[in-house]
């Protein structure tokens, strides 16, 4: 059994002398190598090992419904990889899942990586064509589907060209049926860069991608930042507002703290401010995993300053870009420490991060250590510090590719690189900068204007609760940035405040990056990852 060390990193030793971390270095960065034995299976890095260590009895989960320990959810790991395996599954092939996040949820994933299986995590809230594109894209032997969305995902069958077998979970009889099976099976020997995941990715436009991603990226990560950077330990509690679907969810509130002994808190409604409220207060959650939208639905509440906070010590903030000033308005509201970072689904969670003794709002902070990453022209040639360029980023989490998608992989995965289409600048001190999509940056009058930094600019006046900026074309074919507003709450909408943003950006800004037009909206279109789809966007008139 693996013995307990707590360092700078808060790392657990959880194969004794089999994994060894070495440092090397590359350039001006220190690499933090991770190293895993040949055989690994995530079930037994992050479940079993709970239990061989002595923690079977710890509070894995928190629900609505109560408390689950960690031998609980092996157990019902268990009885799903035996569900999964009388259904027909078997090694390497994939299994979808489908459903709001809970027990269930986990005690699917963990059974079908204990199977041997592949784990596709999907958005339950697809549309029928959607999920009859996934249906045909992933070819899945089971899709696990929640009875809320059973009848889409039973409608999406029909003209399929490949049909999985759907298993309703929360239907009726679900529950005897898998309390009947045993709550043992044994752990599937997988080698470390086995599928064991496939995440999605698409950027904010274009048809959804399946990053296939090994055992080794999720351990790898997990003790770089999960573990090293947030520094989680067994006494803490996950709070999510996105959901175990979305990768980032996946790691920092189910994986992260499952790797320490730690407590994951789920609940499976749409996360509104008033939800969100009354589960912090529920669970007491020490780290708060969140994402701008919300960091700007919390800090804007009327009823804000009654709650109780205090519980929390760190925050997380991923998925889009985190202007300074939303930054600085939570930093008055909560003492707590808001680490905003990037990460991609390619490279599975956050590589480049501000840490909790060193927060610059505004920027992204620098690379996690373990990762190495440099801003480039698209020949890959670096540009200057505090020039804008193209991502590049290497480490041990980097995926095997796209499934199905050989000239986007050769495109994205370039020998030990992940080229990324996100757009940054790096300055003399490694301190990152995100520019946006480089499908969504702009070449207005020549020059470059990130869609970012003017919504950051509109974000600071008090009228603006939420603003994505695209680029039009004009009748000329020239390029002008188009700024989508949703006011404040009892705000007047009229001519007068369009014409007053644009001068608040005009006199802020370089003068050629401020709003042409300014379009007052309800709301805005996101993708099936919840990110802004800009593409939408763009096609409104």
């Amino acid at each position: 059994m693996g013995t307990e060390r707590r360092g700078s990193g808060g790392l657990i030793d959880q194969y004794s002398s089999s994994r060894v971390s070495s440092r090397t270095t590359c350039g001006t960065f220190f690499i933090l190598r991770t190293t895993v034995p040949d055989e690994l299976n995530l079930f037994q890095y992050f479940l079993g090992q709970r239990i061989d260590e002595g923690r079977g009895d710890r509070r894995a989960l928190l629900t609505d419904e109560g408390a689950l320990t960690y031998r609980e959810v092996s157990a019902l790991s268990a009885r799903y990889a035996n569900l999964l395996h009388d259904a027909g599954v078997r090694p390497e092939e994939r299994v979808m899942i489908a459903l709001p996040d809970g027990a269930d949820y986990v005690g699917a994933l963990f059974g079908i990586v204990r199977l041997g299986a592949v784990v596709v995590m999907v958005n339950p809230h697809l549309k029928t064509d959607q999920i009859r594109s996934f249906y045909d894209y992933t070819r899945a032997r089971v899709a696990l589907v929640g009875v809320e969305v059973l009848p889409e995902f039973t409608a999406g069958l029909e003209n399929a060209h490949h049909r999985p077998q759907l298993i309703g979970i929360g239907s009726a009889g679900h529950g005897e049926r898998l309390a009947a099976l045993p709550d043992e099976y044994p752990v599937f020997p997988s080698h470390k860069d086995d599928a064991a995941i496939w995440l999605f990715s698409g950027g904010t436009t274009g048809q959804a991608k399946a990053v296939v991603q090994s055992h080794a990226s999720f351990v790898n990560t997990t003790e770089l930042y999960g573990q090293g950077l947030l520094e989680m330990g067994p006494d803490d509690v996950t709070l999510s507002v996105p959901k175990l679907f979305f990768g980032y969810a996946t790691g920092s509130n189910l994986f992260f703290p499952f790797s320490v002994g730690a407590t994951s808190a789920l609940f499976p409604e749409r996360c509104t401010p008033e939800t969100l409220f009354a589960k912090i207060a529920s669970f007491r959650p020490t780290i708060l995993v969140n994402v701008p939208t919300m960091v700007n639905h919390l800090v804007s509440h009327p009823d804000v300053y009654e709650q109780d906070l205090s519980c929390i010590r760190l925050a997380t903030s991923a998925g889009e870009a985190l202007p300074a000033e939303l930054h600085r308005r939570w930093n008055d509201l909560c003492g707590a420490p808001l680490l905003d970072g990037l990460g991609t689904a390619e490279m599975w969670h956050i590589f480049v991060s501000n840490r909790p003794d060193d927060v610059r709002p505004g920027t992204l902070g620098k690379a996690v250590p373990g990762f190495d990453l440099k801003a480039c022209h698209e020949d890959g040639s670096e540009v200057a510090p505090n020039e804008i360029g193209y991502l590049w980023v290497r480490g041990d989490s980097l995926a095997k590719g796209y499934w199905q998608r050989e000239e986007k992989t050769r495109q994205a995965f370039r020998g030990e690189w992940y080229v990324s289409g996100d757009m940054i600048s790096i300055d003399a001190d490694g301190y990152v900068t995100y520019c946006g999509r480089g499908d969504d940056m702009l070449k207005v009058g020549g020059k470059w204007l990130s869609p970012a930094e003017l919504e950051d600019c509109l974000l600071e006046h008090d009228a603006v609760d939420a603003v994505a900026v695209v680029g039009v074309a004009t009748e000329h074919g020239l390029i002008k940035p188009r700024a989508f507003v949703i006011a404040a709450y009892g705000i007047v909408l009229d001519d007068a405040l369009a014409a007053e943003l644009q001068e608040w950006a005009r006199h802020r800004l370089e003068p050629y990056k401020y709003p042409r037009d300014v379009i007052f909206v309800d709301d805005l279109p996101r993708t099936h990852l919840g990110k802004v789809d800009r593409g939408a966007l763009a096609r409104r008139t």
